[in-house]
């Protein structure tokens, strides 16, 4: 099987996190900076989960996890410990188009947590297809190595060189041929110094 790759807009979509537990608890914090509306079900959960509930950052339903919770939900994620709840919330999910995760179930999930590296706006995304998570966590790691804070601030530098280019006039090919002169490594390189050289002046002043 092979998976399609993509980042999903989940602004003002609404998710679903069935269990609120430690690991519920990471699922939740990795769709916060989403702006999703974000529901959870859970009889109990986290202090962590309890306070983002109580400041509004999310719902929290605290009671067992119903068919009717995955109207006019997106995507779900099961991570609860009973298999029974699991794969009831799967099934529901498959029955209403909804995409559905089902921690540490490959087979039941229509989608695959990545190991992410971020760097601001760049996004480097790991997948295994579920088949070696601790894989992907190495892979993740090394790459943050490769890839240190600076390029956060790099890539929207790129954003505004790229905006203004768009503005102008000029041949397709050569606009091309200048935005990729630009995310080329001899354009990092430079740009990494000059962002050295102002951290000295500004620890000067």
């Amino acid at each position: 099987m092979s998976l399609f790759p993509v980042f999903l807009k989940l602004t003002g979509r609404a998710c679903l996190v069935v269990g609120a537990g430690s690991v519920g608890e990471g699922k939740i914090r990795s769709l916060l900076p989403t702006g999703a509306s974000l529901r959870v079900v859970a009889h109990h959960a986290t202090p962590v989960v309890v306070k983002w509930a109580e400041s509004g950052r999310i719902v929290w339903a605290a009671r067992g996890f119903t068919p009717v919770d995955l109207e006019g939900v997106f995507l779900v994620i099961a991570a609860t410990s009973s298999v029974e709840v699991n794969d009831l919330v799967f099934h529901e999910a498959q029955q209403r188009g909804v995409l559905c995760n089902v921690v540490d179930d490959p087979v039941r999930c229509d989608f695959y947590y990545p190991a992410v590296v971020r760097r601001g706006s760049l996004q480097i995304a790991i997948s295994t297809g579920g088949r070696s998570p601790a894989l992907a966590q190495r892979l993740r790691l090394q790459l943050e190595n490769q890839f240190g804070p600076e390029y956060a601030v790099w890539v929207e530098h790129l954003g505004e060189e790229r905006k203004q280019l768009l503005a102008q006039e000029m041949d397709h090919d050569h606009r091309r041929s200048l935005l990729h002169t630009q995310a080329g490594r001899a354009a990092f390189e430079r740009f990494v110094c000059e962002l050295r050289l102002e951290t000295r002046r500004e620890d000067l002043l």
